[in-house]
């Protein structure tokens, strides 16, 4: 059974690369579990296509699938530039104006948001990926910062502006997040990605913007800023206010240095497995697949890393949405993933799980050791709200999970959880096993070589209903 199902999951972004109908459609068969809508690009009625034709693939290919809403966040930029480009020497002072609107081709430079109100004299500010690394020498005015340069380059057009030690005060929602917010409440995202997340208030404040618009959606928190990375402390308390994080691993080594991003990884996938919350990986993962059609030897490391820390799910970015080869990306992805799940074991850590609830916790380990003793072919387990699965998922078994719920968007928050293979199917007292013995019937579960039953280890309770979970079976199917 083992060999047949991903574990850890695959995220793909959509952009230009992939708007067709078609190319959308071969991404879900491919194998992509969920899909990234970045909402620093694209109109509204682009994504109202994209996402018909996301859930008309799925429902046709039987399968849960994920879609991510990616705010923008206070992504800085610059503005347009004189013929979209200015050479710059060390020592040059530059000025960065919000009021700007149009550039002379001086080094006084339209910002698209207003640095004033929060870099202060002395912070760094770093220009186009890094490639210009500044400092503020003066706050001009209510609106413009003086800067000196410290490297010898050029920036463009709208290129980032990264502040690594700037406090933003928790302005992280711009109006523009705020209209993409009250859109994607109306479509039924399964989760929210948050950029530039500083603190686990900012979590807090998210929420209560979904509660307020009657979101459902789960929150994903993009680990990106120097100030969210500065202690284990601030970490942890940010993966425990939210539902998952992604390791945004381009901006972060900008702002926090590329030597930290490592560390910072496998410290937030382990506090993501101690507290049942998704854990997405980021950036880069196969970029080399953007303009070629073989990943290079270190980034097919670089993703079997990821499986074997125990991430949830690996995240394709500008290879789906801007690469020649999208669909090979993904297949290529799927390859290395099920070669290093199936010749090597998850990482274990002595760290316990620990969730919202004792019961799910307790019930889950029990599930997985007992799953384990015997060999078990699956873990099943029926549940309301998802939660039952989060924790078995947080166990981190070598073995598939089948999910079965009543709810269709507990199975598409689900569909990015590691190990779950989720189905919706009406609630009555056996509809976990009825599931399973249908996915029998129809091959999804294949038996075992030589066998004539597959073994399950069925997790389940009385009601369909939150902390209804509360028993534990060993079944023959």
């Amino acid at each position: 059974m083992s060999t047949l199902f991903k574990r850890t999951k695959i995220l793909a972004t959509v952009g230009p690369s992939v708007f067709a109908e078609e190319k959308l459609k071969e991404m879900v068969y491919a194998g992509v579990n969920g899909f990234r809508l970045n909402f620093s690009h694209g109109s509204y009625d682009e994504r109202d296509e994209q996402i018909r034709i996301i859930r008309k693939y799925a429902a046709e290919r039987g399968k849960s699938v994920a879609i991510v809403q990616d705010l923008q966040g206070p992504k800085i930029r610059l503005g347009e530039l004189k013929d979209n480009h200015l050479d710059l020497k060390k020592d040059d002072e530059i000025v960065l104006d919000y009021a700007i609107k149009e550039h002379d081709g001086s080094k006084t430079m339209p910002v698209q948001w207003n640095l004033a109100e929060k870099a202060k004299v002395g912070e760094p500010i770093f220009l186009f990926d890094g490639k210009i690394r500044t400092t503020v020498t003066e706050i001009v005015s209510k609106t413009a910062i003086k800067c000196r340069v410290e490297n010898d380059g050029f920036v463009m057009s709208r290129k980032g502006v990264n502040l690594p030690e700037t406090d933003l005060g928790g302005d992280i929602f711009t109006e523009k997040d705020l209209a993409d917010i009250e859109f994607g409440a109306s479509r039924d995202f399964d989760y929210v990605a948050m950029s530039f997340v500083q603190s686990a208030e900012d979590i807090n404040k998210m929420r209560q913007i979904l509660t307020s618009h009657g979101s459902k959606a789960k929150i994903i928190a993009k680990i990106e800023t120097k100030k969210a990375v500065e202690s284990d402390e601030a970490m942890e308390a940010i993966v425990e206010a939210t539902d998952g994080i992604m390791i945004a691993r381009g901006d972060m080594a900008i702002e926090a240095g590329n030597e930290v991003v490592p560390i910072v990884q496998r410290k937030l996938i382990t506090f993501c497995r101690k507290h049942s919350k998704i854990c997405i990986v980021a950036t880069q993962m196969m970029s080399s697949m953007v303009d070629n059609p073989e990943p290079t030897r270190a980034e097919v490391s670089d993703v079997a890393t990821a499986v074997l820390l125990g991430a949830d799910a690996v995240m394709l970015s500008d290879e789906t949405a801007n690469g020649k080869y999208p669909i090979e990306t993904i297949r290529e992805m799927k390859k290395v993933i099920l070669y290093t799940q199936n010749h090597s074991e998850i990482k274990k850590f002595d760290i316990l799980p620990e969730g919202h609830y004792k019961n799910y916790d307790a019930l889950s380990r029990a599930a997985v050791e007992i799953a384990e003793t015997i060999n078990a072919d699956v873990i099943v387990a029926a549940t309301k709200t998802g939660a039952t699965a989060s924790a078995i998922a947080a166990q981190r078994p070598n073995i598939p999970i089948v999910t079965v719920t009543s709810d269709a968007r507990v199975a598409g928050q689900l569909a990015l959880t590691y190990a779950n293979s989720a189905f919706v199917r009406e609630y009555d007292e056996n509809y976990a096993f009825d599931a399973v013995q249908d996915l029998k019937s129809s091959g999804y579960l294949k038996l075992p070589e030589g066998r004539d039953s597959l073994k399950v280890v069925l997790v389940s309770g009385l009601r369909d209903e939150e902390g209804g979970t509360n028993s534990i079976q060993i079944r023959k199917i």
